[in-house]
């Protein structure tokens, strides 16, 4: 079995290493030894900052979401719904109406009725 020594904190540092021990390990021994491992393994330095937390990596992302999707809508708004616009005009044409070509031009026959007629007299026929 290994010897104990002894190691002098103030009270209020041993009291927070006693209880984060008591929840994450079975021992403090145990969880010294794991928390040394750690930094010793990941070749960082307990006083230097790892960077952003998970919160505010995931705030910026969400802000620079909102911001791509505000620009896609202008995109579509200013863009993109105008252009389909003018492009489906321009293919919804009409049918033009057709004419006849002045050489097809067919005549009716009209029934022509005389509105005027000459008077017969009988001095008139000889």
């Amino acid at each position: 079995m290994d010897s104990f020594i002894t190691i002098r904190f103030k009270r209020k540092t041993a009291k927070r290493f006693q209880a984060f021990s008591k929840t994450h390990f079975k021992s403090h021994t145990e969880a010294m030894s794991t928390i040394l491992d750690f930094f010793f393994y990941n070749e960082i330095s307990p006083k230097e900052k790892l960077g952003p937390t998970g919160r505010r990596i995931e705030a910026k992302l969400l802000k620079r979401i909102n911001a791509v999707i505000a620009i896609m809508r202008d995109v579509e708004k200013t863009q993109t719904k105008p252009t389909v616009a003018m492009i489906q005009s321009l293919f919804e044409t009409e049918e033009p109406t057709k004419k006849p070509l002045i050489v097809e031009k067919k005549y009716v026959e009209e029934k022509k009725e005389v509105r005027f007629r000459e008077k017969q007299n009988p001095s008139n026929q000889l």
